[in-house]
């Protein structure tokens, strides 16, 4: 495959597929702890080391450790989605997550196939329905990842006392 990009440079990580730029970085980097979050940041950047070998896409990534760094950095505003998520396990337990996790596997490629025709320079992805797939499974792994993080942080959502259902007794 042959591509033909320019590096996507510091300036980028704010946007993006990666990125969570604009109001919504405030509010998700007020939740703690960073060094969790870190962990879903250091996870999509081996899967997209894992689809870049594989050859379902190339991201035209600076593959330097300062980069990579600043780029497990940006992802930690995305907390706030985990946020999201933990309120719909408090309120509608385990078949609330399979539902977010379908929605995220389907919308995830749709997604991210219009970021990279929006901005060509930024990468590729390979034809056929295997990036779709490795798309798909990329955002249910890195939901499951984020959401254990969460539940790291805040504990089980059944057990937070605002979790009872109305029907249920006090």
């Amino acid at each position: 495959m042959g591509f033909a990009f320019r590096e996507l440079t510091v300036g980028y990580l704010g946007d993006g597929p990666w990125g969570f730029g604009g109001p919504l970085s405030k509010a998700g980097s007020i939740a703690r702890p960073v060094k969790r979050r870190a962990v879903v940041g250091v996870a999509l950047l081996g899967i997209v080391a894992i689809g870049e070998k594989a050859g379902w896409w190339h991201m035209a990534i600076t593959w330097e450790p300062y980069f990579l760094t600043l780029m497990c950095i940006v992802t930690i505003p995305g907390g706030f989605i985990f946020l999201i998520t933990w309120r719909i396990a408090r309120r509608f337990g385990g078949r609330g997550l399979a539902v977010v996790a379908f929605v995220a596997a389907v919308l995830g490629p749709v997604r991210d196939y219009r970021y990279m025709a929006t901005f060509p320079e930024w990468g590729a992805y390979a034809p056929g329905l295997a990036p779709v797939f490795a798309i798909s499974v990329a955002y249910v792994i890195l939901g499951i990842l984020g959401h254990g993080t969460m539940r790291l942080v805040a504990g089980p959502a059944p057990a937070d006392r605002l979790a009872r259902r109305p029907w249920e007794p006090a």
